[in-house]
């Protein structure tokens, strides 16, 4: 099966604090740059998805995205699913193009989450993911329904500390390697493990970044695509899986949407799991790695923290996951997040990623979720 679906167009905006940034300018600079990359002009533009934003909250952002580019698209929405977001809207994007709905697809996110909120904005943002009846009200919150996955996983298949530390490190390991990562600076073990306690067992360096930035792709029709500046990148396979929204009315602590969306995209792509070059799968906490890992098959259960530990997660181990950092270390900056590793996935392939490069990376998996293990989109990219 093919998905007839190429990516075109890539790019992300420096990322971390930057002063003066803003939602639409963060669009903005990286639409540009992806049509750009495309060799495209705006005008050839005739498809337009948005996510989300915390910081300039709009029920049309895509409306209002396209409206500051002076744009005027023949389809336009804004989709809203967390960290999944990205993932859904590439999804989105190639099935739009390969029905022949649009040519050419702009996929485009970006917020200015360090600089353009308050603490207390972040925190009110974050708490509308818990259930209003049975979570708020009792004072969850997201790190600590991440920890009550990590304390069962902990229990049924003896993760440890230093399990999800070693996830920590390696995403620090690759973030150095990376001249625009939000942080860079190696860190150990023992400094993960020393970190300050944010909601037992997750410290602080087992958590994501909070930053400033944008990322996009163009997704191109097979036949627009052989037209465009830059090596296509086929969008091979798709899948979501859905099993709830609240953690509270999630029916495993083990099993997630992980598992459902990625045998989709795995059995579109007529792929397994032990083909995939590079992983670039979701890291809001080191928990939630190590369960999509396993969820998806990369590892059996209780196997990816021992994995990790031995450097299998690292440029020569057998999975090389994340290699830009991930949000533990590249950026994360809402549905901006997800599109980063999207678009570290397309360096990989085209074999620009420099120092971080997987040498002969020809077949890649993307993976976002949103809300606390919650929504799922699962891509596999390739390359002749």
């Amino acid at each position: 099966m093919t998905m007839n679906a190429f990516i075109t167009g890539a790019y992300d905006t420096a990322v971390g604090e930057l002063p003066g940034s803003s939602c639409m300018g963060l669009h903005a600079q990286a639409a540009l740059g992806a049509v750009a990359d495309a060799g495209l002009n705006l005008s050839d533009i005739d498809g337009v998805l948005c996510a989300y934003s915390f910081t300039e909250p709009h029920l049309m952002l895509a409306s209002v995205f396209c409206e500051y580019m002076g744009i005027h698209p023949g389809y336009c929405a804004a989709i809203q699913a967390g960290g999944a977001s990205a993932c859904i809207m590439i999804m989105q994007a190639a099935a739009l193009v390969a029905s022949g709905q649009c040519n050419h697809v702009l996929v485009v996110t970006g917020d200015n989450r360090l600089t353009g909120m308050s603490r207390d904005g972040a925190v009110a943002a974050l708490a509308a993911v818990g259930h209003p009846q049975f979570e708020r009200p009792f004072g969850i919150s997201v790190p600590a329904s991440y920890a009550l996955v990590a304390r069962h996983y902990m229990h049924e298949f003896g993760v440890t500390p230093e399990h999800l530390a070693a996830i920590a490190v390696e995403h620090r390991r690759h973030a150095g390697r990376h001249p625009k990562a939000h942080k860079r600076e190696p860190i150990t073990v023992e400094q993960v493990l020393a970190s300050k306690e944010i909601a037992s067992p997750l410290r602080m360096l087992d958590c994501c970044l909070i930053s400033d930035g944008g990322a996009a792709l163009v997704v191109s029709s097979k036949a627009a695509a052989a037209d465009v500046r830059a090596k296509p990148i086929e969008i091979l396979g798709a899948g979501q899986g859905h099993t709830h929204e609240h953690i509270i009315a999630a029916p495993s602590l083990t099993n997630f949407g992980c598992k459902d969306s990625s045998a989709t995209a795995f059995a579109r792509a007529g792929v397994k799991p032990a083909d995939i070059d590079v992983a670039l799968i979701y890291d809001s906490f080191t928990i939630t790695l190590l369960v999509e890992l396993e969820s998806i098959g990369f590892f059996e259960r209780g196997e990816a923290g021992p994995a990790a530990a031995r450097g299998e997660l690292g440029l020569n181990g057998c999975l090389p996951c994340n290699t830009h950092g991930g949000l533990l270390s590249y950026a994360h900056s809402g549905a901006a997040g997800g599109m980063f590793h999207a678009v570290e996935a397309v360096h990989q392939l085209r074999g620009r990623a420099d120092a971080r490069q997987v040498e002969g990376a020809k077949l890649a998996f993307v993976h976002g979720d949103g809300g606390i293990l919650s929504a799922h989109c699962s891509l596999v990219f390739g390359v002749h």
